[in-house]
């Protein structure tokens, strides 16, 4: 029976060492928060915007190859669904290879990732499983599924984190050598890392080495194979290899990168590997140690995830901006929570799980009278009906403001930053809608302090100028009755 499997690809051939490639497909969100149309960047030149050109670049001929059947990857659930409503073939590609994957092997090969790509380790508890909650349920949405693993963005780490992450139902998460501790000979594992209560989280330790110069400084396609030969010859059979990286890696920061990819997942029998992916290759090997994480480390960021936080060496300049931008949005954060809070209680709901719930809405599956229906919340008046979808919207732009670009570079006057603030004011005005509370003015104050080395702007001012235009529909009170859509950008 085992040579049967083995002939039809069902077991894993262990006369060699195993090699895994990971691409981490991930655009941010480039909707405009007040019109949900896409701007026009004309850096992206000749297509309107950089989704366009990143998909024409990578996406669309890595499908067209079949390159997402073979390797292990994550779709970020922003850059899935504007894939799927505006590069719709790329998109059935991407889905029918992950599916007949699935049917092939009974385990996918894709993994989940965080919905906002915010960086977990910074986030409160329920802010985590929020984001964990609604990335599993965009890839079962999308591939029809649960997955085993996740990406976690950044692949910024923390023991609450894992905790999350197993609460949800999930096997395991990638992390890069430097990002634990232990006897690491495996390769890339698979290892234990211990949790609460008797719990353990899987991990697969990507070779950085390998992967950086897969990213950096990526061989010619007629080379490739040999390249990774010379890699892996020698390892234990069996073993696996990770090498992880930015899925745009492929066609995109490297033209020759299709390419590439394509030559190293199609080994031949006289090549020194096999090709495998994480779920698969977990299914017949069972983690072989027990390793520990470094809390607070990720794989571009050296510095406790200061790049994030309160600013570090990993960008030029002063960065003091981005601990006042962090204050300022979770100061709102709190505001937006608390409100919403009431407005759940007031109907007798638990606040948490229903706004985890609310990515069925997200995902187009249901509306939001349904999704009230269905929560037993049918009964309500049109007006409370109203007014708690609005706090539950509030909800969706108070995560969306903690997109890790919006910290990631080095000055507060950029169009990540500033789309951080956008998406903060469609949740103040979403709040002043439902309950006529303004909180612009205390996130004012404290945007004051964050201030522009480049340009000398505060974000008190960014915020300004995006509420100094038409209004946005009839707010009740202060500076909200200035806002009006099609303030952050041009759209295409």
């Amino acid at each position: 029976m085992s040579a049967f499997l083995q002939q039809k690809g069902l077991t894993m051939n262990s006369n060699k060492p195993f090699v895994c490639i990971h691409g981490h497909f991930y655009q941010p969100p480039r909707d405009d928060p007040f019109t949900g149309a896409y701007r026009v960047e004309p850096s992206a030149s000749p297509y309107t915007n950089w989704n366009e050109r990143i998909t024409a670049e990578c996406y669309a001929p890595n499908a067209e190859r079949g390159n997402f059947g073979r390797l292990s990857f994550n779709l970020g659930e922003t850059l899935a669904g504007w894939m799927e409503q505006h590069a719709p073939e790329t998109y059935r590609r991407i889905v029918g290879d992950v599916r007949a994957y699935q049917r092939r092997y009974g385990v996918g090969n894709g993994v989940a990732q965080a919905m906002h790509h915010t960086i977990l380790p910074l986030a409160r508890g329920r802010d985590k499983r929020c984001q964990i909650r609604w990335g599993v349920a965009g890839y079962q949405h999308r591939f029809g599924t649960h997955p085993d693993g996740i990406w976690l963005p950044e692949m910024a780490v923390d023991y609450e984190t894992l905790e999350a992450v197993s609460e949800s139902g999930l096997w395991f998460v990638i992390l890069s050598a430097e990002q634990v501790r232990g006897d690491l000979s495996a390769g890339a594992g698979p290892y234990k890392v211990r949790l609460s209560q008797g719990r353990f989280m899987t991990v697969f330790v990507r070779d950085a080495g390998l992967s950086n110069v897969l990213s950096f400084q990526m061989p010619d396609p007629a080379q490739a194979r040999d390249w990774l030969n010379e890699q892996v010859q020698g390892r234990k059979p069996g073993s696996l290899t990770l090498l992880a990286t930015d899925g745009e890696t492929f066609g995109h920061h490297h033209p020759q990168g299709v390419d590439v990819l394509t030559s190293l997942l199609t080994p031949t029998f006289r090549d020194a590997y096999e090709i495998t992916t994480l779920g698969r290759y977990l299914r017949q090997q069972p983690p072989v140690g027990e390793i520990e994480i470094v809390e607070n480390s990720a794989w571009s960021c050296a510095h406790h995830l200061g790049r994030w936080a309160t600013g570090c060496d990993c960008t030029p300049g002063c960065a003091h901006w981005k601990g006042a931008l962090r204050r300022a949005l979770d100061n709102l954060s709190r505001d937006v929570d608390r409100l919403y809070a009431i407005e759940a209680r007031r109907c007798d709901l638990a606040p948490w799980q229903l706004r985890d719930d609310y990515i069925s809405v997200l995902l187009g599956q249901v509306d939001g009278v349904t999704f009230l229906s269905e929560h037993h919340l049918g009964h309500l008046s049109t007006i409370a009906q109203r007014r708690l979808l609005s706090l539950l919207d509030a909800q969706v732009y108070r995560q969306r403001m903690f997109v890790s670009c919006a910290f990631f570079f080095e000055d507060l006057d950029r169009i990540e930053s500033r789309y951080a603030i956008a998406n903060a004011v469609k949740a103040i005005a979403l709040v002043a809608y439902a309950t006529g509370d303004d909180l612009t003015g205390s996130f004012k104050r404290d945007l004051s302090i964050a201030l522009s080395e480049r340009t000398g702007r505060t974000g008190a001012q960014i915020l300004q100028e995006i509420l100094e235009h038409e209004p946005f529909g009839s707010l009740p009170q202060g500076d909200m009755a200035l806002m009006r859509p099609g303030a952050l950008f041009p759209v295409a």
